[in-house]
């Protein structure tokens, strides 16, 4: 909606504003780590599958669960960095270098919310295979309950 705003009154009242494309910016990034556990648990992100599709189930599955170990790593030292960055923000008054002069660790610290929900997901997807109980995707594609 801000972006036809933008649109709007720049083309046709030739006044362009300062604060879309930051604003806009933020909104995209939120939305973008906010998403993540949502895409992960759905499984609508991103994979690349060229070798997983010739393994054995068994086999998939101890490597997904390997690569879900590793993931959990991975974002868990993004979160913490992204912690550090969003309290360095906090402390030192970081100000986006705008005419907003947002504060920007309430931008950052999607970062942060948007990891420690993955981190759930990645944790709950691990430990449903551990016990290999059906996931919600599983029960969709199932509804009788049985999983082939």
């Amino acid at each position: 909606m801000i972006i036809c705003y933008e649109i709007v009154v720049r083309d046709f009242f030739h006044s362009p504003t300062e604060w879309v494309l930051e604003v806009s910016t933020y909104a995209i990034l939120v939305a973008g780590f906010l998403g993540l556990a949502v895409a992960f648990r759905d499984n609508t992100h991103v994979r690349v599958d060229i070798f997983a599709g010739r393994l054995a189930p068994e086999t998939k599955r101890k490597v997904d669960m390997i690569i879900n170990v590793i993931s959990f790593l991975l974002f868990l030292i993004f979160m913490t960095e992204s912690m550090d960055l969003v309290t360095s923000s906090y402390v030192y008054h970081k100000l986006s270098p705008s005419i907003l002069r947002f504060p920007l660790f309430i931008p950052q610290f999607a970062l942060v919310f948007g990891s420690f929900l993955l981190l759930g997901e990645i944790a709950r997807r691990f430990l449903f295979e551990l016990l290999r109980l059906p996931l919600d995707q599983d029960r969709n594609e199932h509804p009788e309950g049985k999983v082939r």
